[in-house]
């Protein structure tokens, strides 16, 4: 199954058991048409949660009720750990003008296909696409001097990145 990374659980919330998701999907959000999350307990392994109850607390933290997370005891162990959705249900919720939309979208230098997309991180002053490429993580920075186009119907980021920062990466 495919999944997106959505966010972190940050705190406990009350005595019943709710979690706080610290989110990167830029917008206050509920996951009505969501049925589970997934959380990852160890390296590849997603462990599906039913959500009982979602409320948006702030414009980039949820608050979650899910079956079988009954008491704050049981809710802090979860502290850390990653949240994830199936691609189908990220697609339902995803603003398509968010950065986060651009998770599994291809990215191309100078018109050469270098990796998809697994992770936007967020930054004050730009937006920071994590890709896999050559077998290292490399963090592509999307701003007004490197972003040439995005094309959403084709689901593809076009770079010019600096000479160079690839480089940097492979040989870490």
């Amino acid at each position: 199954m495919d999944y997106i990374h959505i966010g972190k659980v940050v705190a406990t919330h009350g005595t019943n058991g709710d979690i706080v998701v610290q989110h990167a999907l830029s917008k206050k959000l509920v996951l009505k048409e969501v049925e589970a999350i997934f959380i990852e307990e160890a390296k590849g392994v997603y462990i599906p949660y039913f959500i009982e109850k979602s409320t948006a607390k702030n414009t980039n933290e949820l608050l979650l009720k899910c079956e079988g997370i009954n008491s704050k005891e049981s809710a802090h162990r979860f502290i850390k750990k990653n949240i994830w959705l199936r691609h189908e249900d990220f697609a339902k919720i995803a603003d398509a003008a968010s950065p986060i939309a651009l998770i599994g979208y291809m990215v191309f230098n100078e018109e050469k296909p270098l990796a998809k997309v697994e992770e936007v991180i967020e930054q004050p002053h730009q937006v920071l696409l994590r890709v896999t490429y050559q077998e290292k993580e490399v963090l592509i920075p999307l701003h007004s001097e490197t972003l040439n186009k995005i094309d959403r119907k084709k689901q593809e980021v076009h770079v010019s990145l600096p000479d160079g920062l690839l480089e940097i990466y492979l040989s870490a």
